[in-house]
Formats: structure tokens, sequence, C-alpha cells
């Protein structure tokens, strides 16, 4: 007798980033063995996620509705506009900082071995969001990868071309952290944007 069934809820479960074999199959028995309400309600839970929740047709951020809570908030500041990667990103900003302004999620970075091309980012939606004329800054808080630099470079010429303020988030050493731990990399990033004080 197979256990098919079994062997495709762990290979299912390998779907989610980071979930190898082992942790896949850990997943599967646990639900199976101590929590089968909370599977079933997993399983509702995903395929209702996978049917109601889309993007938002202004900063294309995840939402059930046609825009988001963020562009839906007449108290934002509109002249702001922060352009992040991933809406991952977008609550990590939303939860450590103060900022009241509105996001772009452009759901990848420039990677034409990867086929994500400006096309693939939405950035003809961002371009119309800039000729509105209410955003007058501009954050770029890309990943400090070499993509994630093409594509803050790549969406910094079209902001300029526009005749607006262009600016990158800080990146470089931790708060807390000691120069001697800290990758040669990011030494040398850092070292490089040194600032005034």
């Amino acid at each position: 007798m197979s256990d098919r069934l079994l062997d495709d809820l762990v290979e299912s479960l390998r779907c989610l980033p980071g979930v190898g074999p082992k942790s896949a199959q850990r997943m599967a028995f646990h639900l199976l063995q101590r929590n089968r309400d909370g599977g079933l309600r997993l399983a509702e839970l995903l395929r209702q996620s996978m049917e109601r929740i889309s993007h938002c047709s202004v900063c294309r951020n995840f939402t059930e509705s046609p825009t988001c809570g963020v562009c839906s908030d007449s108290t934002r500041d509109a002249s702001k506009l922060c352009v992040v990667e991933s809406p991952a990103e977008l609550a990590a900003i939303e939860k450590a900082t103060d900022f009241r302004g509105h996001y772009f999620v452009l759901h990848g970075k420039l990677s034409p071995l990867d086929g994500m091309g400006p096309e693939q980012l939405g950035l003809d939606v961002l371009t119309h969001t800039l000729d509105q004329g209410l955003a007058r800054e501009v954050i770029l808080a890309t990943n400090s990868t070499v993509e994630g630099e093409a594509t803050a470079h790549y969406i910094g010429e079209l902001v300029r071309s526009r005749g607006l303020s262009v600016m990158r988030i800080a990146q470089g050493v931790p708060l807390g952290g000691e120069l001697e731990y800290v990758d040669g990399g990011t030494l040398s990033h850092a070292f490089a944007g040194r600032m005034p004080v």
C-alpha cells in the first residue's frame, strides 16, 4: 500500500523558502500527530489567501481590497514615496521606523538572467505614479546586493529625469556593531558612504 498522500504533503511543504526534505517531513508529522485542527485551519486560510489576496492598484502591496490600507490612509504624506523590493520590507519599515509616506513594491529586483526586467517590476506603474506629481521625494530602499544596487540606479535615473529628489537609504555598519566583526564589503560600503558630523 502506497503512502502517496503523505509523500505529496511533505513535498508540497517544500515550496516554502528554507524548507528542505527533513523540515517538511517534521512539519507534516507534527500536523498529523498533534495538530490536525491547526492543519485544517492552515489549509483553509491558505486557500482563501491564494484566492482573495492580490496587489494594490497603487503601490502593488498585498491586499484584499483594490487599494491597501497605506494608500487609502489620507493622513499619510503623499510627497514621500519609498520604493522597496518586497512586501516584507514594507512591513519591516512600518514596524521599525516612523516613516509616514507612501510606498511602491517592486516584487523583485532587476535581474535579466532571472527574467526580471522593468516590466516585471511594474516600473510602468511607478512612472505613472511619479507623473501624477504628488511625490516630491523618492527614497530607494532596495537591498545592498548587486541586483539591488542596479535596481536603485535604474529607478534613480527615472526619478531624476522627472526633476524629483531621490535618496538612497544608508547602508553599512549596524548600530552597536564593532568594526572588527563587520565583513569587508559592508565596511567598504559604509566607509565610501561616510557623512560629515
